[in-house]
């Protein structure tokens, strides 16, 4: 519909990608949601992570962290990562559709690696040499993820603290 294939080809660095690439990463990512993300959506639902106060430590529930891995060996976190950091190049529209099938599957499992995305385009853009170097390659890896830092306790989230209310009306 979309004509993809045929935009990608007058892209330089994506002049390579063709229905074969496209359609295989899809299958492959179709299968990953389908049989290692969306079957945690249960333990997700019922365990959820549980915070250690005593050591800090929170433990996520069962399979999270073995989906992780699976999710790094595979190589997903660098699809269309810049491949000078590790990335594989790809498109970035292949990337939506494989994160698409992501939030489709499990919502919760996929805010792991969710917001590393959003890390990694910021520094690419913005950083300086040294900060590339340093977390880039990690972030493509896997290694690290990235995360949402909120200086200010009510700063939108929490609902507890709002004073309106919906009423019927005839």
């Amino acid at each position: 519909l979309l004509q993809v294939e045929n935009e990608l080809k007058q892209l330089p660095p994506h002049a390579e990608v063709d229905a074969d690439i496209i359609n295989q990463v899809l299958e492959e990512g179709g299968r990953f949601t389908s049989e290692v993300v969306f079957p945690l959506n249960h333990s997700g639902d019922r365990e959820g992570c549980r915070l250690n106060q005593e050591t800090h430590e929170v433990a996520t529930p069962k399979g999270f962290k073995e989906a992780y891995r699976q999710y790094i060996d595979a190589g997903w976190p660098s699809l269309s990562a810049d491949p000078e950091f590790g990335g594989q190049g790809l498109p970035v529209v292949l990337n939506n559709a494989f994160y698409e099938m992501l939030n489709s599957s499990n919502q919760a499992w996929t805010m792991y690696p969710g917001l590393s995305h959003g890390a990694y385009e910021c520094l690419h853009a913005h950083g300086t040499p040294e900060q590339k170097q340093l977390y880039l390659p990690r972030l493509v890896s896997g290694e690290w993820t990235g995360t949402m830092c909120l200086t200010e306790p009510h700063c939108g989230t929490d609902l507890g603290m709002l004073r309106s209310k919906a009423e019927p009306q005839a």
